[in-house]
This record gives structure tokens, sequence and C-alpha cells, in this order.
């Protein structure tokens, strides 16, 4: 387990797949990371590359070839990272393509994630080098998960989330049998910038949003107010969701999707897909800020 830490935060990380596990209050001990139960769901904040999602067929092609992918690619559970570089509040971890990886991704790349603390902020910063001599295909996204009630005598339904813009997006809706985006969509939002979090929310698996105005949302108690913000100004996608009536909630900031259920299964017309050209590098990050008051 690598650790950052400062005078507010301390912050824990798995290696396998560079996976944030914990934020807590050095203060007082409060953990805002849900503690990946696995009779509920057992991850904490998985790394999501090179895709988002499920694929059909768990497969995609390219260039005339058929290439295996499961659900959001094969970082999140790789022991393959290596850490590049550390100090008490920054830590970089690096994936590079190799043989095995190439028999599902035949393209060469390096992944860097990039986790600094700075007071109350943690930023994730995810930067993918093409050491090709082609353009690669990919998409990429994290998938925290924050502890929801956070405190004792509390209810779910006590938390919104609060977004930054008066919003009239609609959630996408999934095929339960396959995990595929269909081209029908349902309301989600309880007024025009919030959505009352409730046990029954999840039932038809994530809300998913592909034309938000917002790019901030943060996780609210009706009365007590902030509880943490995440920010994602360079990630057009966004997932909510949680197991139906389970005791926390995702954030996940997304460039991508998963395959539509006409997806003519070519990954470089998946929707959502960055193509990156020889030699050039891609960077987006996001934050996650815990409201101050919950720190002491």
């Amino acid at each position: 387990m690598h650790i950052l830490k400062n005078d507010s935060l301390e912050i824990k990380i798995k290696p396998r797949g560079a996976e944030l596990s914990a934020i807590n209050s050095i203060k007082n001990n409060k953990g805002f990371m849900w503690h990946a139960d696995p009779d509920v769901w057992g991850g904490h904040a998985p790394n999501l590359f090179p895709v988002i999602g499920c694929m059909k067929d768990d497969s995609y092609t390219y260039d005339g070839k058929t290439y295996p992918m499961t659900k959001h690619g094969f970082v999140r559970r790789n022991d393959d990272f290596k850490v590049i570089s550390k100090s008490e509040t920054e830590i970089i971890f690096r994936i590079s393509s190799n043989d095995d990886l190439y028999k599902m991704f035949p393209f060469q790349f390096e992944l860097d994630i990039y986790y600094k603390l700075n007071d109350n902020i943690l930023t994730i910063n995810h930067m993918v080098r093409n050491i090709d001599t082609k353009t690669i295909y990919f998409s990429l996204g994290g998938h925290p998960a924050f502890t929801c009630p956070l405190y004792e005598n509390e209810s779910y339904e006590d938390y919104i989330l609060e977004f930054e813009k008066a919003e009239n997006s609609q959630s996408y809706l999934l095929n339960m049998e396959n995990g595929l985006v269909t081209d029908k969509t349902k309301p989600a939002f309880t007024t025009d910038n919030t959505i009352q979090l409730r046990g029954d929310l999840f039932n038809e698996d994530a809300l998913i949003f592909k034309d938000l105005k917002s790019r901030t949302v943060t996780l609210k108690h009706k009365t007590k107010g902030n509880i943490l913000t995440v920010k994602f100004k360079d990630f057009p996608y966004l997932g909510i969701w949680a197991k139906p009536n389970a005791p926390y909630v995702c954030i996940e900031p997304w460039i991508g999707i998963a395959d539509s259920e006409t997806t003519n299964q070519k990954i470089e017309d998946k929707e959502g897909i960055i193509a990156l050209d020889a030699a050039s590098v891609f960077n987006a990050s996001y934050s996650i800020e815990i409201d101050k008051r919950h720190l002491v």
C-alpha cells in the first residue's frame, strides 16, 4: 500500500491497478472512500483503460482482426504498474504495453497515473503516450466510490448530488442483459441541478450522461451541506452508480462510454474514443475536494 499524507488528508493507493483505496481525515480519521465490501461491491476507485463499460461480445475489431476486451478494460486489476516517482504528497504509477497486453490491445503505449495531494484536494492525472508508429485508440476514466451516508444516524435519502449548472440532460439506459447503451433515456434530475439519492435509484444500473453542462458535482447532505466535490473538466461523459440499496455512490468521470447496441465493433468508430497520433501525448485529470468542515 502506498500512502500520501499532509496536514489535512491521508491517501492510500493499492499497487494493483494503481487504485485509490482511502481518503481519510488526519485529525478525526473520518474515511470518505467506500471500504470495498466484497459481499456488496469489491471496488474502491478502479482506473478504467483502454475502454469504458462493456464491449459487444466482450470484443472489438481493429484492422480486420478481432480482439478480446472485458468490461472497463485491463488496467483495474493489473499488477504490472511500476512506481516512477514518489514523495510525501505525490506519486506516479506507470503501465506499459507488453506481449500479453498486445494480444488484447495491439498498440504500443505508456499510461501514467499521477496522484497529487494539495491541502484538502486530491488530483488524479492520466497521461497516455503513443510510443507506436500508428494512431492508437482508447478511452479512460475513473470510478471512485464514496461512503454515503457518511455519519451514523443518517440515511441515503438525506443526500443529493448537486451540479454546478442547471441541466436538461437525461440518463441513457443500458440493456440490462448485455450492458450495452441503448438509445432510450429517462429523466434523472430531481431539480434543475440536483439528483436525489435513494436506494432504488440504480435499479436499472448506472445513470449515464453524455451532454452535461456541468463539470463539477458535489455530494451534499440536505441540511449539513457539502461533503465532497468532484471536478472533471477534461471528461465529457459522467456515470453515477451504486449497487441498489448499498451505502456508497460512485461519481465516474469518463472519456468514452460502453458500446452501443448498434455498434459496428470497430474501435476507431467507437463513441467517445480518443485517437492519439504517433509520438503524441494525451492528458486528462479530475479532482476530489473534501469539504474542510469534515476534517476537524
